[in-house]
């Protein structure tokens, strides 16, 4: 299977992913946006039984680059979304 090229834009929808493939997609994605100076991410996982939600956390806590996470406010899709802000890295 061939890889799929994602837009690197600052919203990343797992629901497009098989779940084992999460962990590694939003380090690599959250990398991508670091690098392309993206510091405000949102990550959709979906509400469902909060499984997906609690791999995306446990992965964000792992990030050096990762300045803060929360779930989404309801208009930016509530608890079916983690809001991420990077590190600045003009900020030293």
């Amino acid at each position: 299977m061939e890889p799929v090229e994602y837009p690197i834009n600052g919203e990343l929808d797992l629901h497009l992913f098989q779940p084992r493939e999460v962990k590694h997609l939003v380090q690599d994605y959250l990398q991508a946006c670091f690098e392309k100076g993206i510091l405000d991410v949102r990550i959709i996982h979906g509400k469902g039984k909060g499984v997906l939600a609690r791999t995306v956390h446990y992965t964000l806590e792992r990030m050096d680059i990762v300045e803060s996470y929360d779930l989404a406010r309801s208009t930016r899709g509530g608890w079916g979304a983690t809001m991420v802000r990077l590190k600045d890295p003009k900020a030293g």
